[in-house]
């Protein structure tokens, strides 16, 4: 699983309101990040006017069927384990906002 890719995953029972079950999500970890977890974003077809949400279209080599949202105040880690399959991955420009999404988000400098 590497940075910008995204995987089918399987994230559990949810508690509402967190993403949960099968969700495709975006390894935002960087490369230097190995080992057995990784940290992801869930993605949803559901639009919300939030500032952090960054739209995913269903390109040639996302692997999206449908226009889909990078949800970063779902920012968690997880499991290796839990990476179903590799569906696809997101352009530089589409990371390089999420990227931003989340220092906004998490109030970082």
């Amino acid at each position: 699983m590497l940075t910008g890719e995204l995987w089918a995953m399987d994230l559990g029972e949810p508690v509402d309101p967190e993403a949960g079950f099968a969700h495709p999500a975006l390894v935002v970890s960087p490369i230097r990040f190995s080992g057995p977890l990784r940290v992801v974003c869930p993605l949803t077809t559901t639009r919300r006017n939030y500032p952090w949400r960054i739209v995913v279209e269903p390109e040639a080599g996302t692997g999206l069927r449908h226009t889909s949202y990078v949800q970063a105040e779902h920012l968690r880690s997880i499991s290796t384990v839990r990476g179903v399959r590799r569906i696809g991955a997101v352009d530089p420009l589409t990371l390089a906002q999420v990227r931003r999404a989340m220092t906004l988000l998490l109030d970082l400098p």
